[in-house]
């Protein structure tokens, strides 16, 4: 079997391409086998280990492995952005509105074109039933929701969404739609108004917002498949994705670095937020489901490892052997149109030892996009699952 390194040798400047002898110590373990043709399953990785030596300030030492070869789709990961910027936005606000915290703050989300309807309540939300910012990044997190990524889309904006990241230095950011939404949106460009209620304040207002500034995907990989399915119709050729989300695996993890490790520098800005929102975000993203209690999921239907796929492969590593031991895992998954995207912290409590990694992999045997058949179970999340078992074993210990 012949590991292939087609365009591994992009990298990134600050970024090793060593990581291939790693992997190729692993080509036996057959949920690894995607990496005996990587450039067919898109195989792309990020491993970042944090270098805490005394006396010196907390760095990376980063090494990928066909690091912008290609194209791929982040489906859900991209929502740590949108998280991200909503965060931002309401820290605007509340600045500009007498230093208030808007996080908790009840709002509603106008209807943004005919036929469309108010929201203001959500169900879930145990302590009121309103829409939050707070609770929306908490969905967002735990169990990857897409209506509370598309409803913080609505509040911050297409231009600002993607402003925000290029203002972190995340270039390759390319944010155009929201995801799996429901509704036909004439304008997907276009965001409704929202209204903050403030107990005991005047009501903040965001207006409605649209952009005439197109953004597009640019490099290799573009054109993916070989045909796909619009409505009842099947398209005989490949999927174009210039005009989707995109965000390389590097910028995915260097926002992560920003979240989780503010003290480590990765180029470009620092990430401001305060103690008190990067605290919301970071633990929602590292609870299990079933430790929330605002919203409640039921285990049977969000298991742990629902949104951590690197979990089933560190718990073989990291047997727990007391209650409550436990590898950290603080992550933004991904899993649409045949890709597999894990972007994760994960951070050894007992030994301080700590690894950023981030992976992508695509998994469509038969070449048809949008038929829903797709190996996440047998071969996409295997995948993950066994390199988080090697990222446990390789630099957890």
């Amino acid at each position: 079997m012949i590991l292939c390194c087609g365009g591994c040798a992009l990298g990134a400047p600050g970024v090793a391409t060593d990581l291939e002898p790693v992997l190729r110590r692993h080509l036996t373990d057959a949920a690894l086998a995607p990496l005996g043709d990587a450039a067919t399953y898109r195989v792309q990785a990020l491993i970042s280990t944090v270098d805490t030596a005394p006396g010196r300030t907390p760095r990376l030492s980063r090494s990928g492995y066909r690091l912008g070869a290609e194209y791929f789709y982040p489906a859900s990961a991209i929502k740590l952005a949108a998280a991200v910027a909503a965060l931002q936005t309401i820290e605007r606000l509340g600045q500009a509105n007498g230093s208030i915290d808007l996080a908790e703050a009840p709002l509603e989300i106008a209807p943004l074109f005919d036929g469309d309807r108010l929201q203001q309540e959500d169900p879930t939300n145990l302590a009121d039933g309103r829409i939050t910012v707070a609770h929306e990044i908490r969905k967002l997190a735990l169990v990857s929701d897409n209506q509370a990524f598309n409803r913080l889309y609505d509040l911050v904006g297409y231009d600002e969404l993607n402003a925000a990241m290029r203002r972190l230095g995340l270039d390759s950011t390319v944010i155009t739609h929201r995801l799996s939404e429901p509704r036909a949106i004439p304008d997907p460009r276009a965001s409704a108004a929202v209204t903050f209620h403030p107990p005991g304040r005047a009501p903040i207002v965001v207006p409605a917002r649209t952009s005439a500034r197109p953004l597009g995907n640019r490099g290799r990989g573009l054109r993916i498949g070989t045909a796909y399915i619009r409505g009842v119709e099947t398209i005989r050729e490949p999927m174009d994705f210039s005009q989707r989300n995109g965000m390389s695996l590097l910028d995915l993890q260097n926002l992560l670095v920003k979240v989780a490790r503010p003290d480590i520098d990765v180029g470009g800005p620092a990430l401001r937020l305060t103690d008190a929102h990067r605290a919301l975000l970071l633990d929602a993203m590292t609870r299990y489901p079933s430790e929330s209690s605002n919203p409640v999921y039921p285990p049977a239907a969000f298991p742990d490892d629902g949104a951590k796929f690197l979990l089933p492969g560190i718990r073989r590593a990291f047997p727990a052997t007391r209650p409550g031991e436990r590898i950290d895992v603080t992550d933004k998954i991904g899993q649409a149109y045949g890709f597999t995207v894990e972007n994760a912290y994960v951070r050894n409590p007992a030994n301080g030892r700590a690894v950023f990694v981030a992976a992508v992999i695509y998994t469509n045997g038969d070449g048809v996009l949008n038929d829903d058949h797709y190996e996440y179970d047998a071969i996409g999340r295997p995948f993950m699952a066994e390199l988080g078992r090697l990222v446990a074993n390789e630099w957890l210990r």
